[in-house]
């Protein structure tokens, strides 16, 4: 499916999709600069970033010295042949470039984790041991009539979240939608988007992020009717907590928003769990759900490929044949701390942020080209953009719509999914 092309020229497109955060927003529209490409509606800084990067296409490396691809890829395979226990990290790639380094994964007997699995297992412990009710991008945006944000700059991790989600005017359930309120229950948190006709009132509860939990357990026993003594409640006003209580029971669709990147403190499962069991309780008598935001760097798309692939999620290992999942045996961060591995491939194909960890093991490195390594890799290929430089598909924050993303511009830079399969060929 091609992008819709306007009658601008055949260099305008509409309807974008923008890999560059885990919202996939689909409505940018995208035209040609004196440099490449610029974003002319509907962008935000991600996307202005990632879409308007100068187009470089510098030759593969082997040592830091320019070869062939194809002398690349066989210096790869070579490496992971050699290697006893392989990583294969980073996982920045849409879904054929996940499904490509799980293929090759289990060719060559190694561990995959994406390079911000630590925020997102504070999510899957709780799915995993109790799990949890929860909405999505499109359900909030046209019935909630309550968010609470809850310890999440969600205005820096997804900065058109609020446009699209909670301060849109329309709904597809009525015509004239009620008011929202929303509440940010954490300190420091940027409230600047929330704005516009939808919104009516804006609360701030400026509680320690690592006390939110502590809050939403009192807010669940004061709900069963349980008696909580003194003043203050995780360090807020009790008043303010009950309030908050109250206006839970009373929301008709009330929403509980949350990013695992943002929860980086000790134990930060434990707040999730605090927010899905609280989201339970209100569930028996009104309408209430989580939505948990994050998916950045293709995220959501690596966890969802390799539970296709392997039946379980990230940190699976193939060196005894088959995978063998274990969330902290296989934590690539841990491993490579007690160097437990002799190789690692990284892959980081949406922007130049996502660098490999500082590591003297040797590496691999597939990334777009102006990614700077702490150390010079072993083997360097620079691969395409996804959405820019060719086509591809990846999944959405909520996990339940997969979107297509579209080549933008002509391009030299090979796939990441085409330079994986043809280092699998060589093994």
């Amino acid at each position: 499916m091609e992008s819709e092309k306007s009658s601008h020229g055949a260099n305008h497109h509409t309807n974008v999709a923008c890999p560059f955060c885990g919202i996939l927003c689909d409505d940018l529209e995208i035209g040609p600069s004196s440099e490449g490409l610029k974003v002319l509606k509907n962008g935000c800084v991600k996307s202005v970033a990632g879409f308007e990067r100068k187009l470089v296409e510098p030759s593969p490396q082997v040592d830091g010295k320019d070869v062939s691809l194809d002398e690349a890829i066989a210096a790869a395979a070579r490496l992971i042949r050699e290697s006893h226990l392989p990583i294969f990290g980073g996982l920045a790639t849409d879904v054929e470039g996940v499904r490509a380094i799980m293929a090759l994964a289990e060719k060559g007997g190694g561990i995959v984790d994406h390079a911000l699995s630590d925020a997102q297992y504070r999510n899957f412990k709780v799915l995993q041991t109790s799990g949890w009710v929860m909405t999505t991008l499109t359900e909030a945006r046209n019935r909630a009539d309550l968010f609470i944000i809850a310890g999440s700059d969600v205005h820096k991790l997804h900065p058109r979240f609020f446009e699209r989600i909670v301060c849109n005017e329309a709904s597809m359930f009525s015509d004239n939608p009620p008011k929202r309120t929303v509440v940010f229950l954490g300190e420091g948190l940027d409230q600047s988007a929330v704005k516009g006709n939808r919104i009516g009132e804006v609360l701030t509860l400026p509680v320690k992020t690592d006390r939110i939990g502590e809050v939403l357990d009192a807010m669940r026993a004061l709900n069963k009717g349980a008696t909580i003594t003194g003043d203050n409640i995780g360090g807020l006003p009790r008043a303010a907590v009950e309030d908050l209580l109250e206006r839970c029971k009373a929301a008709s669709y009330g929403v509980v928003v949350w990013a695992p990147p943002s929860l980086s403190f000790a134990n930060a499962d434990l707040t999730v769990q605090a927010v899905s069991e609280f989201v339970k309780d209100i569930n028996l008598t009104s309408r209430f759900a989580g939505l948990a935001l994050g998916g950045n760097e293709g995220a959501v798309s690596a966890g969802a490929v390799c539970g296709w692939q392997s039946g379980f999620p990230l940190r699976v290992s193939f060196a005894s044949g088959k995978p063998d999942y274990d969330s902290e045996r296989y934590a690539m961060n841990r491993m490579l701390y007690a160097k437990e591995s002799d190789l690692l491939l990284w892959l980081a194909s949406f922007t130049p942020d996502l660098s490999p960890p500082d590591t003297d093991i040797p590496m691999i490195l597939l990334g777009t080209p102006s990614i700077k390594p702490a150390r010079t890799p072993k083997v360097y290929i620079p691969v395409g953009t996804p959405g820019i430089d060719h086509a591809g598909i990846m999944v959405r924050v909520d996990n339940v719509v997969s979107l297509p993303l579209r080549k933008l511009r002509n391009s030299t830079l090979p796939r990441a999914a085409d330079v994986l399969e043809k280092i699998e060929a060589a093994l």
